[in-house]
This record gives structure tokens, sequence and C-alpha cells, in this order.
């Protein structure tokens, strides 16, 4: 099934993202991991590519086993760390393994580029279109991308992915939803009406604050910093507490009519499976 059909069809959806091994002596426990995730019916499953592609291989097993396990798969496919020729294999391969659904990404800076590598997700996506009956999304930042100059250049980007054959974003994670909410207001009044999916990470141990703040430039408010403060030094406490405020984000979002969530599970189907019984009664699974 294709992801933009699931997200234009009226109902709350709530999907997961995992990520492939970095070996492949553990890709099993990866699989296990995604039928684990599978069993929570999300609406769909994304697999990553890893930083530099270094994992793109197993992006396409995985995803292969999510569709096995009766859920539509997402897969990501990076363009700067990646050879033309490597990602026409690619795009090859998920067509044969009747992935239907890419997320289309320019990937890291910090990223090792490759010569003649795409520098736009556009190009990507322009790229994927001549090669497949693909669904295509793209990434978004609700705060603004790090790299881009104003606001206004942000969103002229989003435009030409959009114009560009882009089916739908999936937003980087945030932790204020009126930061979301400012930013779908900026979205309608620039003209760019595709379909946006809010990108949720349940933050379930305080160490990786520092890195969610370096790696995404996410800003994280006053009250989330005070829970992770408090229960820094009590793990179990802090895992309750970050599913517990990734939950109430989404119960907000949904309440103002946000209707599709990414959850950014970190392959830990414990934590999605807390998210998915908090939200039982309200999504209808």
């Amino acid at each position: 099934m294709k992801v933009a059909d699931i997200l234009n069809n009226g109902r709350v959806n709530v999907s997961c993202e995992l990520f492939p091994p970095k070996a492949w002596d553990k890709l099993s426990g990866a699989k296990q991991v995604v039928r684990e995730i599978a069993a929570l019916k999300p609406s769909f499953m994304s697999v990553t590519y890893g930083a530099g592609g270094g994992t793109s291989e197993y992006t396409v097993d995985l995803s292969r086993e999510v569709e096995g396990c009766g859920v539509t798969a997402l897969a990501h496919l990076t363009c700067l760390s990646t050879s033309e020729e490597k990602l026409l294999s690619i795009i090859e391969s998920l067509k044969e393994n009747k992935i239907e659904n890419i997320l289309a990404l320019r990937g890291d800076k910090g990223e090792l580029s490759v010569p003649g590598a795409f520098a736009h997700a556009s190009d990507l996506i322009s790229l994927i279109q001549k090669h497949g009956d693909f669904c295509i999304g793209g990434a978004c930042y609700p705060e603004c991308h790090p790299e881009s100059p104003s606001l206004a250049a942000d969103l002229d980007g989003l435009k030409i992915k959009a114009e560009s054959g882009c089916e739908f974003f999936t937003t980087q994670m945030f932790f204020d939803n009126n930061v979301f909410y400012k930013f779908m207001y900026r979205l309608l009044a620039s003209g760019i009406s595709v379909p946006v999916v809010a990108g949720i990470m349940p933050v379930t141990n305080s160490a990786q604050l520092d890195r969610i703040i370096s790696l995404s430039g996410s800003g994280i408010p006053l009250r989330f910093r005070a829970i992770a403060d408090k229960f820094a030094s009590d793990p179990a406490a802090m895992k309750q507490a970050g599913i517990a405020y990734a939950t109430d984000q989404i119960i907000d979002l949904i309440a103002s009519g946000v209707n599709n969530i990414h959850i950014y599970t970190m392959n830990k189907p414990d934590v999605a499976e807390s998210i998915m019984t908090n939200l039982s009664d309200i999504i209808g699974k």
C-alpha cells in the first residue's frame, strides 16, 4: 500500500521507525524487533538507511521483513553519501521486493560525500520518479533546518521537494507542540498542502538529550528539561516519564486534529508498546 493513501484515509495513523544493525550477524535480532513492533499494528513502519549508507543492504532486508509481517514499509534512501549507480541499484532492489514507498533524504553533511553525488533531496526525488512507481516522502524541520539561512528559505526548499514529486513530509522530532502548530500555519500560508506526519521521540534516557539537540537542533522545553533533570539518576522513572511525555504530546496533537503521528522507537518494542497501549482507545486499536 502507498503511504500517501494511508495518510489520507481520514483516520488517526500512528507509524513507527526502526533502524538496521551495523553488522550482518545482528540482522536476525533486528528482524525480531520488526516482528515485535509489527505486532502492535502500526499504520506503517519506516526503516532508516544508516549514516553514510553503511546499512543500505539491511534497509532492504528489514523493509521486506516489515512487508512480510503485513505492515506497509517505508524505506529510507539517502543521496549525499551514495553514488547514482548505487542509488539505482537500491531502487531496483526495492522494486524487486515490492517495496512501494521511499523516504528520500539528502543526508547529513557530516557524512562522507561521494563524487557526483546528488546535493539535494529534490534531485533524489526526481531520480526515483524516473525509475519506478513509488510513493515518495521527504523530511521537514518544524524549527527550521539547521543549515537553512531563514524560515523563508527553508519553506522554499520544501516547495521544491513538493513540486519535484514529494507526496508527504515527516518532521524531525520536536518536544513542543506549539512549534509544530506554528510550522503547519507557515506551510499553509506558503501553499504547501501535502500531508505532514508529526515525528515524536520518546526520550527514555536523559543522556539522549544532548545528542538529540546536537543532531536535530530541536529545542527542549523547560518542562521536559525539568523532567530529565529530576529523573536522570533513576532509569526506570526516566523511562516512564519519557513515555508519558511522548504520549501527552500525541494526545494533544490528535485532539488538535493532527491525524498522522510517527514514533521514533529507537528499536525499543517495549516503549512503542507502552505508547500504543496508552493510546489504544484513542486510536481504536
